[in-house]
Parts: C-alpha cells; sequence; structure tokens
C-alpha cells in the first residue's frame, strides 16, 4: 500500500519540496497543506478535517514549518497535531517536542536535566528579577538575552552591564539569560549538527566576524574537520533525545577551554546553508527514515502473532 504523508507547511521553500521529492522518490504519495487549513470537525470520523484527504486521515505527518499567529490560533494548531498524535498517526516532529524547543527555557531544562553540558541559565518575569540575577551573574562574566521564543539570531542581546538590560515591555516581561561561552575570535566558530531518527546526518561550521555566527545573518557555512566530529555527534543525538525529538538542527559551541556547551535544539530547523557544505541530501535522509519507520510498522502489523495456549482452569 502507498503511504499517504502530510507534509505541515506555510510556505514553498526548498526545503519542503525537497521532502516532497524524497518522499516520491521513495513511493510515498504527498500532500502539502498550511496546519491553519485543518480543523477540527466532529463530524468528521476522526474529529479532523485535512484538505486533500477525503475524511481519512494520513499515515505519517511530517511538519516543516507553522506560520506565527496569534495565541489562539498557534494554540488551536499545535492541538490539531496532538490530536494526530492521539489518533496514532505518527508526526515528525510531534506537538511535543515542538513545544519544547519553541521554549528556550524548557530546552535548557530538558538538556541539564539529561546531564548534558550547557550554560547556565535563567528565565525569569521582571526586570527587578533580571537585575538580581545579572548581579549575581555578571562577575562571572557576559550574559546573553534571547528572546524565549526567537529564532535564527533575531534579538539576541550582550549583557555586559546591569544597564544592558532592556525594559520590561521590550521583552514582555520575560528575560531569558544566558552564560556567554567565551571562545576565540574574531572570527568565531560554532557547530549545528542534524539529527534525524537517532542518528547524525550532517554537521557544519559556523564562521563569523560576528558572535552570533547565524547564516541568515552572514555567518559562513563551513566542513567539520574529522577531529572532534564524534564528540559533536554523541553530543548531538542525545540532546535531540533529551527533547523528544524525531529529526533536529542542534547548535553546539566550543569553549576556550575546550569544553562543548549545547545552546540550542531546533525542531524545524533550516538546511540550506547545511545542505551547501555536506554530500548528504539532507531532505532525502528524513525521508527515507520517515518511509523506514511506515514500513517497520507495516511489517510487525502484518506478521502473525505466535498463538498462546491458555491451560483450562481449575474445577
Amino acid at each position: 500500500m502507498i503511504p499517504r504523508i502530510l507534509i505541515v507547511s506555510d510556505k514553498v521553500d526548498t526545503g519542503s519540496n525537497g521532502l516532497a521529492a524524497g518522499l516520491g522518490r521513495g513511493g510515498g504519495a504527498v500532500t502539502a497543506v498550511p496546519l491553519a487549513a485543518i480543523a477540527f470537525d466532529t463530524s468528521s470520523p476522526s474529529g479532523l478535517t485535512i484538505p486533500g484527504f477525503g475524511g481519512t486521515l494520513p499515515d505519517a505527518v511530517l511538519v516543516r514549518s507553522i506560520a506565527a499567529g496569534s495565541f489562539e490560533a498557534v494554540t488551536r494548531r499545535l492541538g490539531v497535531l496532538h490530536a494526530l498524535s492521539r489518533l496514532s498517526v505518527p508526526v515528525w516532529n510531534s506537538a511535543q517536542a515542538i513545544e519544547r524547543c519553541v521554549d528556550k527555557s524548557m530546552t535548557t531544562f530538558l538538556l541539564k536535566n539529561a546531564g548534558l553540558p550547557t550554560p547556565r541559565t535563567f528565565a525569569v518575569e521582571g526586570l527587578a528579577v533580571a537585575e538580581e540575577v545579572a548581579a549575581q551573574e555578571l562577575p562571572r562574566g557576559s550574559l546573553v538575552l534571547k528572546p524565549l521564543f526567537g529564532a535564527q539570531g533575531r534579538g539576541i542581546k550582550l549583557i555586559r552591564t546591569l544597564s544592558d538590560l532592556p525594559a520590561a515591555e521590550e521583552v514582555n516581561s520575560v528575560y531569558y539569560l544566558q552564560q556567554y561561552v567565551s571562545r576565540a575570535g574574531p572570527p568565531f566558530r560554532d557547530f549545528r549538527v542534524f539529527v534525524c531518527a537517532g542518528e547524525t546526518v550532517a554537521m557544519m561550521s559556523r564562521i563569523s566576524d560576528d558572535w552570533i555566527t547565524n547564516v541568515n545573518r552572514g555567518g559562513v557555512p563551513e566542513q567539520v574537520s574529522e577531529h572532534g566530529k564524534a564528540e559533536l555527534a554523541s553530543l548531538a543525538v542525545a540532546a535531540s533525545a533529551a527533547v523528544g525529538a524525531d529529526f533536529a538542527g542542534v547548535d553546539i559551541v566550543r569553549a576556550d577551554d575546550g569544553n562543548l556547551f549545547i545552546l540550542e535544539v531546533n525542531s524545524m530547523p533550516a538546511w540550506s546553508g547545511l545542505q551547501s557544505v555536506v554530500a548528504v541530501n539532507i531532505a532525502e535522509a528524513i525521508a527515507d527514515a520517515l518511509l523506514k519507520l511506515l514500513a517497520d510498522r507495516a511489517e510487525a502489523a502484518a506478521a502473525p502473532r505466535p498463538y498462546r495456549f491458555a491451560a483450562p482452569a481449575n474445577s
């Protein structure tokens, strides 16, 4: 039977096109739909209505992107993903994994809870409390202020003194403060490691004259030398598992003393920069892993169950 795959994407880009092509080559039938177009519908047998599926459900869902929206809209969209998982449809990544990664405070909590190296981090509400944290931590070195829900390096600020802290209304009164990992530079370097289905698919260095090395801000992708790859791969796989992601882009930095620290785990990662310096087709690797999961599930469902003899009850 041909597996029917739903790609959740609010825009058409090379990533979603690559996923569709990879799934198609592997024998899947692909439909791409924005999450906003999927409705809760109690008149439907499943309780959901998905364009292109005629009242039925897909065999699997790949979440490429979720459009920004009001709190109510985003909550409803994530609710759809939760519902699909409840209906036993594999969702990559699940709503739970996305929620964990979007919220940087939960990501760092889970990394720390798993015993993984991540910088000292604090997420607090109110300027007064943020000032208390900064006064305590700044003697150790600078802090990095990040938007709790930000991505691609936007809104990041280096905090060297208490006066660098923005007013509460500029950050919705939430201050996510992380110890700045001191490293050589400029140029500065960090790593992006792509993990899928518990295995490292590809990795790159990002080089920049700015300490914020995101490719969309001018960071230059480079291949990673063989030395140190194993340690990066091990940390990235563990980080992905800690947040429950089926695939993820894990950001790692090496400090001056040589120690590695995990900064973030991205559950809806872009990979155009990474793809430019690696031979493996990343979209195809994701597609192949998902199709293998479905094939394994189908094989397990079709396998005959061993007969178990039930002894008669004592009379």
